[in-house]
């Protein structure tokens, strides 16, 4: 992005939020109406890439269709040759990825804290997703949005998939391309086969072992010795490495990692529904009678 540039068609931009790989995300502010909101824009050296162009437009044309409170919202997307890019909800946060990093005592004690709050906006915001037919495919800490408040929005779309629905579009559907973080990878989407809400709920468990303990689930010296470990190896109890964590939460982040999806927890209405009355952590004495409408 050239330093002269103030503009992208005719939204100002206020500040850097974030730089990947092929994109940028800004903070910018429409002039009619002085509201502020955030684009994503790809790099200038990759606007011609058609792939990225059709991972952003892809992202930009799943989140359009969200319209929930836990889930950013995709307003617009502009398919112009220099500049593509998306218009979205503005909202002042960080991802859940530097506080699970951070060496900050107070960091932890945020997300611990703010864990049942977090974890119940995130089930919320993917019970959504999949209840619309979709599967996000990559739930992880990095896409996971939220504020000081412990108000928590999902993000990332750049691979969310369409469920296949019936038994000849499951059939004759072709092979699912292999795509997600490896670390949080369910079986099903290793091996690529038809994906539904339980891949979702298998990545959930993940991201919530790594978040109540601090490491990930597996740990392996290559990429494929950790694919394996998804496929055949049960993952520790939580318990072992964070002796806060209650065993009951332990053993339900532990059903959600089962690696048959008939044996995981069937959609996030009945994980919501089991956390009613289960505690994450043990020094969070009250956690679990906090909000009556969970």
């Amino acid at each position: 992005m050239s330093e002269m540039k103030t503009t992208i068609n005719g939204y100002k931009l206020r500040s850097l939020l974030q730089t990947g790989a092929v994109s940028q995300v800004y903070e910018v502010v429409e002039p009619t109406s002085h509201r502020h909101f955030a684009m994503k824009v790809l790099l200038p050296e990759q606007a011609d890439n058609k792939q990225h162009r059709a991972q952003l437009f892809h992202e930009a044309e799943i989140g359009i269709k969200m319209r929930h409170e836990n889930v950013i919202n995709i307003l617009k997307v502009s398919k112009d040759m220099q500049t593509p890019h998306f218009i979205m909800e503005f909202f002042p946060s960080g991802s859940l990825r530097p506080r699970l990093l951070s060496r900050d005592p107070k960091d932890k004690e945020f997300i611990k804290v703010n864990s049942r709050k977090i974890f119940k906006q995130m089930a919320t915001g993917l019970a959504y997703m999949n209840a619309g037919g979709y599967v996000h495919c990559d739930v992880k800490a990095d896409n996971v949005l939220v504020n000081a408040l412990g108000q928590t929005k999902i993000i990332d779309f750049a691979i969310t998939k369409k469920m296949k629905k019936g038994f000849f579009e499951k059939l004759f559907g072709g092979k699912e391309v292999r795509e997600g973080t490896k670390s949080y990878m369910s079986p099903e989407q290793i091996l690529r086969q038809p994906l539904d809400g339980r891949s979702d709920v298998y990545s959930f468990g993940a991201t919530w072992y790594e978040l109540a303990t601090g490491r990930q689930p597996f740990r392996a010296a290559s990429q494929d010795e950790l694919l394996q470990k998804h496929l055949r190896e049960k993952p520790a109890p939580l318990t072992m490495y964070n002796d806060d964590v209650t065993p009951e939460f332990s053993n339900f982040v532990l059903k959600m990692m089962e690696k048959k999806k008939e044996n995981r927890p069937d959609n996030f209405h009945k994980i919501l529904m089991d956390m009613k009355k289960m505690r994450i952590f043990k020094s969070i004495a009250d956690e679990a009678e906090e909000d009556p409408h969970y």
